[in-house]
């Protein structure tokens, strides 16, 4: 199996959600050796532009056309990109909330990916994902708390939108482990940030892990 790690913060080693991440990695590692792990900095890579000419190629071959030479070097940008997601069974994503959503970084590769054709189709019935046997962790961090019955709770626009647009990808099996809240006091920030690595720990577990043969 092969795991896909998104890394969307932009503080590096001094990542507090990063920090969380890696609990979880190091005790997949333990317990499933097997299991190859990629990473994808969404801060240090250059991702495509989604411009006129890529929209348009997207378009000509959903409707059967042949795309032109700027077509094809658009498309394949996107394409290469899509289908190097489509082709990991585990995803991790790391991913602060900023703005009460996701950084910039993390929706513009998603803008990237969600191509008709590789990751979802359109039938006579509905949308259909192409990642249904997939699985995805999403380990956050947030300033306040957004937990269920808080005040803060109707802002979180971030689970929602993940597991909408994954969803539509096919993925249905998505944790999350949130770290919450950060930004308070320093006692009870340290508290979650602990608290969030246990559930990250105890995350592996809840996977479904096949073994290697």
């Amino acid at each position: 199996m092969k795991l896909l790690h998104l890394i969307a913060t932009t503080r590096g080693e001094q990542s507090r959600t990063l920090s969380i991440s890696k609990e979880f990695l190091h005790t997949l590692k333990e317990k499933h050796p097997h299991i190859e792990v990629d990473e994808l900095d969404l801060s240090t890579i250059e991702l495509p532009p989604v411009l006129d000419s890529t929209v348009k190629a997207k378009y000509l071959l959903m409707m059967g056309g042949e795309l032109d030479d700027q077509g094809q070097k658009s498309w394949k940008e996107v394409s290469d990109l899509a289908e190097h997601f489509i082709s990991y069974d585990l995803f991790l994503i790391t991913a602060p909330m900023w703005n009460f959503s996701i950084p910039y970084t993390l929706k513009h590769y998603i803008d990237v990916i969600m191509q008709a054709g590789i990751l979802f189709n359109f039938t006579a019935n509905g949308p259909e994902g192409f990642a249904k046997y997939e699985q995805m962790v999403c380990i956050t961090s947030r300033g306040s708390d957004y937990s269920p019955g808080s005040p803060m709770h109707q802002l979180d626009h971030q689970e929602p939108y993940l597991r909408a647009i994954f969803g539509f990808a096919g993925i249905e099996d998505i944790h999350f482990v949130h770290a919450q809240p950060l930004d308070m006091a320093p006692d009870l920030a340290q508290a979650a940030l602990e608290k969030a690595k246990e559930e990250a720990r105890q995350m592996v577990d809840k996977l479904t892990i096949t073994a290697e043969v």
